[in-house]
């Protein structure tokens, strides 16, 4: 078994590093996993990083490893294991889920992969599942509109798994090149804020109905957007304001309440569903009763890998830049110097080579 790992780092500067460090002992409840795969997430892993270049008093310290999405192979099950073996490919998720060639990893946290996911699709689990609790959380319905602003790795996935729930999908985003790629893979149509009258698309998209649900996803001040977004929901005739308005992420917003926003609801969604960051469950020493909890974090990662096997979730897609994990900085500057260029980031393991 390996006793020592490669693991990317942010270093304080906005720069990313590879540094060498023991691997984890192997707790009761987790894998020993071979990453193969991992995939970047822009906004909450790099946001810091993007100040971070930006300040001249900025200095390096100590590396701090991250990352929290991953696919491989199992090398060893720890302590109480039973639903995994040593050879079973999985993608991992959560903290343990580094961007590193081994990591360990709660079992709870981690599922089992059809033989037709590749590891590359495997470690889009994370945000594929934060996209997919975003839509549970707005309760679509077959026929309804939905309206997905901010077209990153979530925003896409929320809007293809809108989509797949029976929806028609209208995307906005203020880079051209997000929206052409949400065009390319499907997405019904999109705008470009700030270069196209969203709202008048809008109207022609709903047959001046109305969307019946909103996801917002991205990060930083979203007071404008939700302005705009909040113009184009469903309208009754007494000129109430009505429909469902998801908001994922580090969004902020400033907002005037009660009747201002006639009868709108509003649904913050957090992460991945229930169970993640519940330390008993994510080892395995409770469950949830599934016929009360139909969808835990595990569940809705089984059913995002069961979705990419039958081909109705291609996040292939998404994949902008593939990287072994030794260029780790070549991917971090893709994302903060070309936002307008670069969407999903793979790193490859250096025994993938």
């Amino acid at each position: 078994m390996p006793k020592t790992r490669q693991v990317g780092a942010l270093d304080g500067t906005g720069h990313a590093v590879v540094v060498t460090e023991p691997v984890p002992p192997l707790a009761k409840g987790c894998l020993l996993v071979e990453t193969h795969a991992s995939l970047i997430s822009p906004g909450t892993e790099l946001s810091q990083a993007k100040l971070q270049r930006k300040d001249p008093a900025a200095q390096a310290g100590q590396p701090r490893p991250f990352g929290y999405q991953n696919a491989g192979v199992v090398l060893k099950v720890g302590e109480g294991v039973k639903e995994f073996k040593p050879g079973d490919r999985v993608a991992c998720m959560g903290a343990g889920a580094r961007h590193a060639n081994y990591c360990v990893v709660p079992k709870n946290l981690c599922a089992r992969m059809p033989d037709n996911v590749s590891f590359e699709q495997g470690a889009f689990c994370h945000l594929a599942m934060t996209s997919l609790h975003a839509v549970r959380r707005g309760e679509p319905e077959l026929g309804e509109n939905l309206l997905v602003v901010g077209l990153g790795l979530v925003g896409q996935m929320a809007a293809r798994l809108g989509q797949i729930a029976g929806m028609y999908v209208m995307g906005w985003d203020i880079e051209p090149f997000r929206c052409e790629l949400a065009k390319r893979w499907g997405i019904d149509d999109t705008a470009v804020v700030g270069q196209e009258d969203e709202t008048a698309k809008a109207r022609a998209f709903t047959r001046n109905l109305g969307f019946d649900m909103a996801v917002m996803a991205f990060g930083g001040d979203g007071t404008k957007a939700f302005q705009s977004v909040k113009n184009v929901m469903l309208l009754s005739p007494d000129t109430h304001q009505m429909g469902r308005i998801c908001l994922v992420g580090g969004l902020r917003t400033e907002l005037a309440w009660g009747a201002n926003l006639g009868n709108l609801d509003l649904r913050c969604c957090s992460r991945t569903g229930p169970g993640y960051h519940d330390d008993p469950w994510e080892v395995g020493e409770i469950e949830y009763p599934p016929v009360f909890i139909r969808w835990t974090t595990r569940s809705n990662m089984e059913y995002v890998l069961r979705l990419m096997s039958e081909g109705k979730f291609d996040v292939n897609c998404l994949v902008s830049h593939r990287l072994p994990l030794s260029k780790i900085d070549e991917a971090v500057t893709a994302h903060i110097d070309q936002p307008n260029a670069t969407m999903g980031t793979l790193l490859l393991m250096d025994h993938d080579r």
